[in-house]
Order: structure tokens, then sequence, then C-alpha cells
């Protein structure tokens, strides 16, 4: 089992060391969603279905749709629980837009904001009973292409990304 934890572990890093250089919101992309949350669970259900509407709009099919339901709900969650503490002076600020090639998710909480590469790999046999660290390897898991940074003058933006197909 070593090697399949080996090859997860080099997955979890080459997830969090991306750059995400596929990211590119370019000047045409359609905004579908601009909305800005409460910091609490109810909110996380909410803007979970608000985005898989786009998402279905978009023309997902029902897998994709759902991968991109957990991808949101770890990160929605992250930002009312880590990123916001569920200070109800807070807001989770969510945008969705579409361009040609991609279905693009911002998700920005106001907390104090983190280092990606001070989270511990979840998959790593000392973390294994640990939770910190899963939410982000799930969305990098669910997502054709993630980016996590810290905001001024605070706060964390997760920009999340799934391909789209050709329209024809």
């Amino acid at each position: 089992m070593v090697g399949v934890s080996s090859a997860l572990s080099l997955r979890y890093a080459n997830i969090l060391r991306s750059t995400c250089t596929n990211i590119n919101v370019d000047n045409g992309a359609k905004e579908l969603l601009d909305h800005k949350y409460p910091s609490t669970l109810e909110s996380v259900d909410i803007a979970e279905g608000e985005i898989l509407k786009a998402a279905d709009y978009v023309g997902f099919d029902e897998d994709e749709q759902h991968r991109i339901g957990m991808a949101v709900r770890e990160c929605m969650v992250n930002a009312v629980v880590h990123g916001n503490r569920y200070n109800r002076n807070k807001q989770v600020h969510v945008n969705v837009a579409l361009s040609d090639q991609q279905f693009i998710i911002r998700i920005v909480d106001q907390g104090e904001g983190f280092e990606v590469q001070e989270v511990p790999d979840p998959l790593h046999e000392n973390n294994l009973l640990r939770h910190s660290g899963r939410g982000l390897f799930l969305m990098g898991a669910f997502m054709d292409d993630m980016k996590v940074r810290k905001v001024l003058p605070s706060g964390t933006e997760v920009t999340l990304v799934k391909k789209v197909a050709p329209r024809k």
C-alpha cells in the first residue's frame, strides 16, 4: 500500500504546488453568479445549489455536477468555518463565470488567510486521522484546476476551474 499512498501524496503536493497557469479569466467571460453569503452553514447549501444550477445551465452532466458540488461544498465550509469562523459580520463572496473553455468559481472569505504550503498533507501517514488539508485535497481532485491565495486586507480566495467542452 505504500506505493498508492506515495502516489496520492505526490498528487496532493502537485495540487498545492500548482500555479494554475491555466486559470485565465478573459474579458469575454460571462458572469453567471455574483453573490455574498452570510457566514452560516445554511449558506453552504444555498451557494452549492446556486452554483449547481449554473453548472447545469452550462451543460455539465450529473457526474461532473456532483464533482463540482463536492468541491464547492468543501470550499464554502472552509470559508465559513475556518476563514470567517461563523462571524455573521463577515461574508463569503461567490462569483461564477463562464468563458469559452472554463467554468470558473471564485470563493472569497474575510478571514485571516493562510499559506497553502503550510497545510499538512492529509495523505501522509502521520496526518491520516487529522482533518486539516482534506478539503483542499478534495477540491483539487474534483476540479481541473485550483488556486488558493491570500487577499488583502484579509481573507482567502479559492479559484476552482472545470473545463468546458466546446459548444457545437
